[in-house]
């Protein structure tokens, strides 16, 4: 399933989704300027590695950030154009209403937040691998999580694949999750056996999106909307 955009428009300007965003691209795009052993030195200095997480050491190369600051540096770092390109288009069609509804400034430290759980429960799973965990995913499954929270109805319009058959269809934003989260648990007890050998971290973001769901519970029970949402 590939979300193309939700019914349910904002009425502000998305401006911390959109500098994010742009950061992630920039970044991405000083990525692909740099030689690819450069590259690798550079991914490795603001990635997460579980194994200095977990141990508390840095690894060389060092990082500037030291292991911990990564936490939060890795949510602006990507592996590849489908890599990005996924993770911004699901940004895109979800973080807008999700901004609009906690505010600019607790939506940027949620997303973070929810990018940190994502990594630290990936490290948990991995605590002695030292391969680089990098990408927004984690923070963005927060996103989704939150979604399913404040606007389980509004409608998602999805491209969806089935064999040879394409179509377009709207589905409800908590049908859409709860179908994606579970690809993300299956795929999660698929990997475990193959966790060493790196791949997709699934376990990120199962983390990042409990984190979501339940902070966006928490902040519904607070601060209830004060328009209740019509599909």
């Amino acid at each position: 399933m590939i979300p193309i955009k939700d019914l349910n428009p904002s009425r502000r300007t998305p401006v911390v989704t959109i500098l994010i965003i742009f950061s992630c691209f920039l970044v991405f795009f000083y990525e692909l300027y740099l030689p690819p052993h450069l590259r690798e030195v550079f991914i490795r200095m603001f990635a997460v590695i579980p194994f200095e997480i977990s141990h508390g050491v840095d690894l060389p190369p060092p990082d500037p950030f030291t292991p911990y600051g990564n936490l939060i540096s890795y949510q602006y770092l990507h592996g590849g154009w489908l890599h990005i390109l996924g993770n911004m288009l699901f940004l895109w069609v979800f973080g807008d209403n999700v901004e609009e509804r906690f505010g600019r400034l607790s939506y940027f430290l949620f997303y973070t937040f929810c990018g940190v759980v994502a990594a630290l429960t990936q490290v948990f799973v991995t605590p002695d691998s030292k391969l680089p965990l990098i990408g927004a995913s984690g923070a963005i499954s927060g996103v989704l999580g939150a979604y399913a929270i404040l606007f389980p109805r509004a409608g998602i319009v999805t491209l969806i694949f089935i064999f040879f058959f394409v179509d377009v269809v709207v589905v409800p934003a908590l049908v859409w999750i709860a179908v994606w989260f579970f690809f993300q648990f299956v795929s999660a007890l698929f990997s475990i056996q193959h966790l060493s050998f790196g791949g997709v971290a699934w376990f990120a973001h199962i983390g990042g999106f409990v984190a979501g769901l339940l902070v966006a519970a928490l902040y519904k029970r607070l601060k209830p909307a004060s328009e209740p949402y019509t599909p």
